[in-house]
């Protein structure tokens, strides 16, 4: 992976605090979170990255001249040298007490295409959000938010070169979640040389940030196209990389809430998933204590929680009893929870199709699994309780060139936007 440091555009700390301008990342802004946002300061990151269509007859002609006018004002100011940034995430998973560090360091990441085997993806995309980011991209010809990409170091090595400099952040900030982001600056030429050489060789996976990721190779192939030159800046995007083999990196689980099907049926459920799964029941009381029984089931075979009304049913896959069902899909992918419950219970059981499960039709994905119970008791047919992917199936299944169901990782916590911005002019 070839990358290099490059003198980014941050906030000015001594002219607006940086927790009233900083955000989560685009796709993650609630209505109401925009509304928080546009209130906190005039400066605020989400007029560029989502802007408001009922003030603003153009968002993204809009953005553009805000991403100017800020810097004139010198409330976006550029480094003095090309760097790169240490970024550290101290955070306490949720339902947790102990605090744990996640670190990277950002830096631009050249823009490759899958075929060259060198950026490997765990998930599709979709048209929409692709349309919205390149137009965004095409009218300030500038990078806010950070692709999140992880790479595999066992040693450490590149996070113990850069420890000095993580540990004098210039950047501390605390978010609406309680997560404490830290960001420091290392210009050292010698430092950056040995940081560049070691993840020249690496393989890199996109974690978060797919439809970003593609936009970002959409752009850089019309600029190509226009006659740019090979090492346009367009070849490149800031990304925060993290070494997948550290200790601090989570995947939340995301559970689906299936609701809308008419006439749906408990028992001809369960009597219809019956030849694929064992089903146990029991009282769906705590969330926590569900989801700790569901994990210790998960370690021997894929596992999930059907909840409807007040019970809970836990199922486990009967070894070999849906393989006709699985037709085509391969070894590793049949070891994923998820594959079970979208291909078994989903599409075959409940008669979802493809499309519709896409589309969001009658599914909802939802992260808190206390959440998804009351929404089955507020009316909802079935929430299914789904233990988190590991890494290294995300790894495995990555490396291998293919794909994960839907909405099957949720990295928490997210990387804040608005840290380092890259300009492209």
């Amino acid at each position: 992976m070839e990358i290099q440091p490059f003198r980014a555009f941050r906030y000015h700390p001594a002219k607006v605090s940086l927790d009233k301008v900083l955000t989560q990342p685009y796709d993650k802004i609630t209505p109401g979170m925009q509304a928080r946002y546009y209130q906190a300061s005039p400066y605020n990151l989400v007029r560029i990255i989502l802007g408001d269509s009922k003030t603003e007859k153009d968002v993204y002609r809009a953005a553009a001249e805000h991403f100017r006018n800020w810097r004139d004002e010198g409330m976006l100011r550029a480094d003095a040298e090309p760097s790169l940034y240490p970024y550290s995430q101290r955070f306490t998973p949720p339902g947790q007490s102990q605090e744990v560090e996640r670190r990277g360091f950002i830096a631009l990441g050249r823009i490759y295409d899958y075929s060259d085997a060198v950026v490997f993806r765990h998930e599709l995309t979709h048209s929409k959000p692709k349309q919205d980011r390149l137009d965004l991209l095409r009218a300030t010809r500038a990078q806010f938010e950070q692709l999140f990409m992880l790479y595999s170091d066992p040693r450490g090595a590149i996070d113990g070169l850069l420890l000095k400099y993580a540990s004098s952040p210039e950047i501390q900030v605390r978010d609406e979640y309680g997560v404490e982001h830290r960001v420091g600056r290392c210009a050292d030429r010698e430092i950056i040389r040995q940081v560049l050489g070691l993840m020249a060789d690496k393989k890199i996976i996109i974690a978060d940030g797919h439809h970003r990721y593609e936009t970002a190779q959409d752009y850089r192939d019309e600029r190509a196209a226009s006659g740019r030159r090979e090492d346009s800046p367009a070849n490149y995007a800031v990304m925060t990389f993290v070494n997948m083999d550290a200790t601090g990196l989570l995947i939340l689980p995301t559970h689906r809430v299936v609701h809308s099907l008419p006439g749906f049926d408990k028992d001809l459920f369960l009597r219809s998933a019956f030849p694929y799964f064992t089903v146990e029941q029991s009282p769906a009381v705590d969330p926590a204590e569900l989801m700790s029984r569901l994990a210790d089931a998960g370690k021997q075979q894929p596992a999930f929680l059907a909840v409807i009304g007040r019970e809970a049913f836990l199922m486990r896959s009967r070894p070999g009893a849906a393989d006709s069902l699985l037709a085509g899909v391969s070894a590793r992918q049949r070891q994923l929870d998820l594959v079970h419950l979208h291909k078994i219970l989903l599409e075959h059981v409940l008669g979802l199709t493809e499309e519709s499960i896409r589309l969001q039709q009658n599914i909802r994905y939802i992260r808190d699994a206390g959440e998804a119970l009351q929404q089955v008791l507020d009316g909802a047919n079935i929430a299914f309780l789904v233990n988190p992917v590991s890494i290294n199936q995300v790894r495995d299944i990555a490396f291998a060139g293919e794909v994960l169901p839907q909405k099957s990782t949720d990295f928490y916590p997210k990387l804040l936007s608005g840290l380092t911005i890259y300009s492209m002019e």
